[in-house]
């Protein structure tokens, strides 16, 4: 019975690292549609959701059916729903990845001036933080994962300075605010991909450490 569970966890392990892997390079794909402005890659993205999502639902599916079959306990419990919540973000940054990609979709090919936004620092950083939240996963380490939920600071200050570049924007170029509002909304899904990668990063320290710490200041 304990070895039969074992290797079910190890198939769990390694379908989430997977699916992080999946979502990673989504990720990177929507972040080379938005340097480039590149309405081709940001297609291929949303015409390729679907495969995460069937993903997703077949990780919890497992996930359940182990549940229900060997009635984990302890530190097997704990993995088993640290996964189901993972699996819910990274989903979750997928969907951030297409809605990036929409909105490349939409202001691909129209003027902006010099009303813009340069995205590469944050991008820089939500990647970082996703890659290492994935990293604390395979390597079970407590110390990579708190360092994501550090970088989420940084990242949330350089919506803001976007939010308030966007908003001067619209008040002196009030002919670009569609285009304006749409380069602005790059930033919260960017911001909201950080904030799934340190809601992962979270589950990995209570894994670890047997801590709940997503209320801590």
């Amino acid at each position: 019975m304990a070895a039969n569970l074992q290797k079910e966890l190890n198939k769990i392990k390694q379908s989430i690292l997977s699916l992080g892997a999946m979502v990673e390079h989504r990720f990177r794909k929507a972040i080379d549609a938005v340097k480039q402005g590149d309405r081709a890659i940001a297609e291929s993205i949303i015409d390729s959701d679907v495969e995460i999502d069937e993903l997703e639902v077949d990780i919890e599916e497992e996930c359940l059916k182990i549940l229900a079959l060997y009635q984990p306990v302890a530190v097997d419990l704990r993995f088993i729903i640290a996964v189901i919540k993972i699996n819910n973000d990274l989903e979750r940054v997928a969907d951030e990845a297409v809605n990036i990609a929409q909105r490349v979709r939409t202001i691909s090919g129209k003027n902006m001036g010099r009303y813009d936004f340069d995205y590469t620092r944050m991008a820089e950083l939500a990647g970082l933080m996703l890659k290492k939240s994935l990293d604390a996963l395979v390597q079970m380490d407590s110390d990579i994962a708190e360092s994501v939920q550090i970088t989420d600071k940084q990242v949330n200050a350089i919506r803001n300075d976007a939010y308030d570049a966007m908003k001067a924007a619209m008040i002196t170029a009030p002919e670009y605010a569609g285009q304006i509002v749409n380069r602005y909304l790059i930033s919260r899904h960017l911001e909201r991909i950080g904030d799934h990668a340190t809601n992962i990063a979270e589950e990995v320290r209570h894994l670890v450490d047997g801590r709940i710490v997503r209320h801590e200041i």
